[in-house]
């Protein structure tokens, strides 16, 4: 970046670049049809600028993957016009596609070790690190009682089970709306979860359970786990991603370290091949029938419909069910047991379980205009019909 930015005699930051910003938020709006300029600008934001201390450090031993790469054009030819900043499509132990947006769009800035941002894509990696917590005796089950965390006490979500926390159902549809700017789940998130409560939950009263998508869930969940664990908190995780998922490069959760009650944000900065490494490891747990591959089926069995909610969410994350903070059941694929991360931008992931399929999309920018990318194509075809090549 550093031709487009420089420092001025003062020593701040300036930039010769023609951005439009979004005055209202830190990122781009979902209407939005930036020019390259402003996409440059947000990806510097995202995945530079937007530094901290905590980290989960890379393993000593990094899961390699094998390459059998074909050439699929119509990636390509999106990626020369959308906002996708890398596409992998894996397959039976091999990764068939690996391509990284051109070098005239974004790829100057981009490489394997650049830490792509996101946001709801996170909530998926929340559940997983929920298993391991299970796994590990920290928790009893998703059918526990969250009543034994104080800092939620006089709220709706006192008592409730952690199986409606995991599938977006306490019934806080009449406290928060997702897709409502009134009732922004941003104004809540942006507070630690101690304050939160004291703002917007003290005295509330459970509705009718039923699916409501909004981050703060996730972000009870996180800080949940970290009440649980104490001091193991940061040992689970780097037995997740070091030990398990074994990582290459280390990742940057705001999951991770922050003091206080309830300061945690299940957000994540990892590179392109470790957002793989992550899919793979729930798809090799759910195979395998671990323990965690075992709390991977159960939430899958316990899914529930997304009803009407289902139209107000983005193409790639428009499915007909949620369970355990996964997208499931997606349009074409039926009968088919695959597990979804979908976030801001276009960001999305499907892990086929049970044919050993995956497709890691990581994308700067999403509307319903120039930047809306072919969900059927990129995301639902390969992981119904596969790609085939003689290993």
């Amino acid at each position: 970046f550093n031709k487009y930015l420089e420092k001025d005699s003062n020593g701040k930051l300036k930039n010769n670049l023609k951005i439009r910003l979004n005055k209202r938020k830190n990122n781009l709006s979902y209407q939005a049809n930036p020019n390259r300029d402003t996409l440059i600008y947000y990806l510097w934001n995202y995945a530079y600028k937007a530094r901290h201390d905590d980290e989960v450090k890379p393993s000593k031993k990094p899961y390699e993957f094998k390459f059998n790469l074909i050439e699929d054009k119509f990636v390509k030819k999106q990626m020369k016009t959308k906002a996708i900043m890398s596409y992998l499509y894996f397959q039976d132990g091999h990764i068939l596609i690996d391509e990284i947006s051109p070098k005239e769009r974004l790829g100057e800035f981009i490489n394997n070790e650049t830490k792509f941002y996101s946001l709801s894509m996170s909530k998926s990696v929340v559940s997983y690190i929920l298993g391991h917590a299970i796994c590990d005796g920290y928790i009893d089950g998703v059918d526990a009682r969250v009543n034994d965390w104080p800092i939620i006490k006089d709220s709706l979500y006192h008592d409730q089970k952690l199986i409606d926390f995991l599938n977006m159902s306490t019934g806080d549809q009449k406290y928060i709306d997702e897709f409502e700017d009134s009732t922004s789940a941003f104004a809540y998130e942006g507070n630690s979860i101690s304050m939160t409560m004291s703002l917007f939950f003290k005295g509330s009263v459970k509705s009718k359970s039923s699916y409501n998508y909004n981050g703060f869930v996730t972000q009870l969940i996180i800080n949940y786990i970290k009440h649980k664990t104490g001091d193991d908190y940061e040992k689970l995780l780097n037995k997740i991603f070091a030990d398990k998922v074994k990582i290459k490069y280390s990742i940057l959760p705001t999951f991770s370290g922050g003091t206080g009650q309830g300061k945690l944000h299940p957000n994540l900065n990892a590179s392109r091949y470790d957002w793989l490494r992550i899919a793979k490891a729930i798809m090799d747990d759910y195979q395998n029938d671990t323990c965690v591959g075992k709390y991977l089926k159960e939430i899958h069995k316990r899914r529930i419909p997304k009803g009407s909610k289902e139209k107000k969410e983005p193409e790639f994350n428009r499915t007909k069910s949620y369970g355990g903070q996964f997208h499931m059941d997606y349009p074409g694929l039926k009968d088919r047991v695959v597990f979804g991360f979908g976030g801001y931008g276009g960001n999305a992931i499907l892990i086929d379980v049970e044919k050993s399929r995956i497709v890691v999309l990581n994308s700067l920018h999403y509307n319903n205009k120039k930047f809306k990318y072919s969900v059927k194509k990129l995301l639902i075809d390969p992981i119904k019909k596969g790609k085939w090549k003689n290993f």
